[in-house]
């Protein structure tokens, strides 16, 4: 971007993030700190009230003009939008509804009359497997659990446990894979647990308050698992040949994943993941595709799930 661009930039950073410095400031406009200094500077000099308190600030910005955003920029936000599971809610439903309006209305004559006559080229599709609305149900009142911080009595219908009660300290809600879940200390377990949201029957909001652990994070809680599932970290190593090999060759599937191609067209691939339940799924779909080579726990498991096919579909027929 050309320095005046530059300088709007910033204060929009300005307006938006707090504590921003010349370093970070630097990182956010790809240019060096000597630049924001001199942008800075030049902020100054056109009567721009800017002050530094850890971090620089502006002392109004009321002299600041509306957003102009380019057909670009606001046809990526509006895909963005109209693309995320969170319009299922009913709370997010109700901000994108009043929100949309308000980007529209920063939009200029010109973007204005391009977008009526810009064709849609790009949709995205996020796959929602919830198996009923109650995600939407009870969205809103484990948000506001998180929030503020305070334990919920939660009645949940576990797939390994059938319906329970427990009493959980939420930390935060996350869409992974195919469908909502949220994540919380179990006082029935003592110990951090994923629960999905439609599987949830009830919530109440208890008064008790709880203090957040630093550890558990959204960014570094599934960290090492194939999807979901957890569990105690496994080495697994498989063999692919034919089309399963070309299709571990075309993607990325983890991202400790390590490929190998060896001789006669056959793929060595290995992983460390947490527990066995998720790539076990995923390999089985490979056929006789794939070879798994360890850990023998994984190996004993396959062998127990081909012996079920072998005795279900070469029964005779009466």
């Amino acid at each position: 971007m050309n320095k005046y661009d530059r300088m709007l930039f910033i204060l929009n950073l300005l307006r938006t993030r707090k504590n921003m410095n010349a370093d970070k400031l630097a990182e956010e406009c790809g240019v060096t700190e000597r630049s924001i200094y001199r942008d800075i500077i030049s902020l100054s000099e056109m009567n721009i009230p800017i002050y530094y308190d850890n971090g620089y600030k502006l002392a109004s910005d009321n002299f600041l003009p509306p957003l102009n955003f380019s057909i670009e920029e606001y046809q990526l936000l509006k895909t963005a939008l109209e693309s995320s599971p969170l319009l299922k809610t009913d709370k997010y439903q109700e901000v994108y509804r009043t929100l949309l309006p308000k980007i529209e209305n920063c939009l200029s004559d010109q973007v204005q009359k391009e977008k009526r006559y810009a064709p849609k080229t790009t949709r995205i599709d996020i796959n929602d497997s919830s198996e009923d609305d109650s995600s939407v149900q009870f969205y809103g009142l484990i948000e506001k659990a998180i929030s503020l911080q305070q334990a919920i009595k939660l009645k949940y219908k576990s797939i390994k446990s059938g319906e329970t009660e427990r009493t959980v300290e939420p930390y935060f809600i996350i869409f992974r894979g195919s469908a909502f879940y949220f994540v919380g200390l179990c006082h029935r377990k003592n110990e951090y647990r994923t629960f999905r949201m439609d599987r949830i029957i009830d919530v109440t909001l208890t008064d008790s308050d709880f203090i957040k652990s630093d550890e558990i994070t959204a960014e570094s809680y599934f960290d090492g698992s194939w999807s979901i599932f957890s569990g105690d970290p496994i080495d697994v190593v498989a063999l692919f040949r034919g089309e399963a090999a070309r299709v571990v060759l075309a993607s990325t599937h983890h991202h400790d994943e390590k490929i190998e191609q060896l001789e006669n067209d056959i793929v060595k691939y290995s992983v460390t993941t947490k527990g066995i339940e998720e790539i076990q799924r995923w390999l089985i779909g490979f056929g006789e595709q794939v070879e798994v080579v360890a850990p023998q726990e994984l190996k004993e498991s396959l062998a127990s799930i081909g012996q079920y096919f072998m005795s279900k579909y070469n029964q005779k027929s009466d």
